[in-house]
């Protein structure tokens, strides 16, 4: 996958002994980066020292290395790779230095605890060939592109964490996922992209290494070079921000817009709001340990705070994620907003009506953000081969969408790998890719068989609570004071009805007719002493995915199964014959 990557990784083959393979990273993965950084300051270093000797103020030096490199960051010692091995005996210690004279906003470092690493590393007699191997890779960008670069980090990252045994719900997205997903939340607004000198926002609340992020510029920069965008994250592994932090800085991107820290407990950007969103949140893991801080939220934000519409179970917090991004949309009358997030199957169809998730789905189609989801093929991740889907929300949805919501199956389009990498076996190519974004353009007109359009209400359905007498013993129903029949609990049931039962196209305006239409045609018939308890209908709302794309198959002939049959009992018959002699 990445040359170069496996290259740095194999460095850590001189780590074996003191150290253990889940520990790897804490060495390969601050070392890539600092000398990544030291190869990108290298053509400024002199004449930053001399702006250093001159202004002492950190913000007036600041001000003057931006006017003289156009970069935000620096770094002032003495120190480099290239002169770091001619004083062996000082080595930690001008490390250290070398670390410690970075600009305040290279932070990285610290997220890794480099310093105590690099002790560790002296104190095993490793430091010198560590330092030496890493001196000789050059990773300036006029060699390394970003775009390689960050394939290189991708593949130290997935390492370490196959070394560490992480969790499956920490996955780190492929490149070609990520390239489909933009390509989808920039599709309906490709032409404003065009315009000349545009200023866009993008947002990733789980920016990871910032893969996303960079891959979207990419993206924006080839449909218009002269356009800007400004890139803002959140991550809270410290290695991942450290290393997101890193390429942005070197790609002279404002370091401040990267934050650390916990998205669900501190968003570090509250009160903002952004032209594109993105995220591929972790899948099926718990957040029983923030949910006292979410719940609080909740409570305290009232109708609009970013967890108002539900909570979903604590054992996935994924549409956490989903709510969060769906609150950080640039508002309609400023333009609008779109959002791009990768989740598992769950969040399609989870929880009874009325519960956290159902309510969650309810309060997007009811407010019309959806706009797309698309299933992705299986086998597409590096820790998990579970189905996904890209959910493409937008709160100023073109006219002819508007009340809708597209259903591409996409499972189809994947290129097999010459390799497994992990659990990822396959690809989305470039062709791939086209196909099912076609298939998002072509909308109404799109292959049946691939793309759904369906009408928001076509989600909604009701739950009723369908009750029947209570009977003496001598079979007589029991009644209350006012002569009703009482309910006996134990033969109640419940049915879910759905908005479109009958044809009908009411949607939520039709409880009572399409309800009792319902349990006249399907339950009365059979329990003709049972009744509606009208008050405790809910409202539920679930994207059944896979069952809008099933396809009948009918089983095969039973002459057909019958002669197969035969033919296996003749072999079992002369296999048996063999036996006995």
């Amino acid at each position: 996958m990445s040359t170069l990557g496996s290259f740095i990784w194999s460095i850590a083959d001189q780590l074996r002994g003191p150290y253990r393979p889940n520990q790897y990273g804490s060495v390969i993965l601050p070392f890539t980066i600092l000398r990544r950084l030291d190869c990108v300051l290298e053509p400024d270093r002199a004449a930053v020292r001399e702006l250093a000797a001159k202004h002492e103020n950190p913000n007036r030096l600041k001000v003057e290395v931006k006017k003289a490199t156009g970069r935000t960051f620096y770094n002032t010692s003495n120190y480099e790779f290239a002169n770091l091995l001619a004083d062996a005996d000082g080595l930690a210690d001008n490390l250290a230095d070398y670390i410690d004279r970075f600009s305040a906003d290279v932070d990285v470092f610290e997220y890794f605890d480099f310093k105590k690493e690099v002790l560790a590393l002296e104190k095993a007699g490793l430091l010198r060939e560590i330092v030496k191997s890493f001196g000789a890779v050059d990773l300036h960008p006029d060699v390394v592109s970003n775009s390689d670069m960050g394939d290189a980090f991708e593949y130290i990252i997935r390492k370490f964490n196959e070394a560490a045994n992480e969790t499956s719900g920490d996955h780190y997205t492929p490149r070609d996922a990520i390239r489909l997903l933009v390509d989808l939340l920039f599709a309906e607004k490709d032409v404003d992209l065009t315009e000349g000198g545009i200023i866009r926002s993008l947002y990733d609340p789980t920016a990871g290494t910032g893969g996303m992020l960079s891959l979207a510029e990419e993206h924006l920069l080839a449909q218009n070079s002269e356009a800007k965008l400004s890139l803002y994250g959140q991550e809270y592994n410290p290695q991942s921000y450290a290393i997101c932090k890193s390429e942005l800085l070197a790609k002279g991107h404002d370091a401040t817009n990267i934050a650390f820290g916990n998205t669900l407990t501190d968003d570090a950007f509250r009160g903002r709001q952004f032209d594109y969103c993105m995220s591929n949140p972790p899948y099926g893991v718990d957040w029983k340990q923030y949910a006292k801080a979410v719940k609080e939220e909740r409570d305290s934000a009232g109708p609009y705070g970013r967890f108002a519409p539900g909570l979903p179970a604590t054992s996935d917090g994924q549409m956490l994620f989903l709510l969060h991004l769906a609150h950080k949309m640039r508002a309609p009358e400023d333009g609008g907003g779109r959002v791009g997030i990768v989740m598992n199957g769950s969040p399609l169809f989870t929880g009874a009506a009325e519960s956290g998730p159902s309510s969650i789905r309810r309060w997007l189609l009811e407010n019309d953000l959806v706009e797309a989801i698309v299933a992705l093929p299986t086998n597409m991740f590096f820790n998990t081969g579970i189905a996904t889907y890209i959910w493409i929300l937008d709160n100023t949805k073109h006219a002819d969408r508007q009340g809708k919501v597209q259903l591409i199956d996409g499972t189809l389009f994947w290129t097999k790998m010459r390799k497994n990498l992990g659990s990822k076996g396959r690809e989305i190519s470039d062709d791939d890719r086209a196909e099912v974004v076609r298939l998002y353009a072509d909308f109404e007109d799109a292959d049946p068989d691939l793309s759904k359009v369906l009408r928001n209400d076509e989600f909604g359905y009701w739950t009723i609570t369908v009750e029947r007498p209570l009977l003496d013993e001598d079979g007589n129903p029991v009644v209350d004071r006012k002569s009703n029949p009482k309910p006996d609990s134990k033969k109640r049931d419940t049915e879910n009805v759905p908005f479109t039962y009958g044809g009908s196209t009411a949607g939520a305006a039709g409880e009572r007719e399409v309800i009792q239409m319902y349990f006249d045609t399907e339950v009365k018939p059979h329990v003709p002493d049972a009744w509606i308890d009208w008050a405790k209908t809910k409202i539920g709302y679930e994207v059944p995915f896979t069952r809008h794309f099933y396809k009948y198959v009918p089983p095969r002939p039973l002459a057909e199964i019958d002669a197969d049959l035969e033919k296996q009992v003749a072999k079992i018959l002369d296999l048996l014959r063999e036996v006995e002699g």
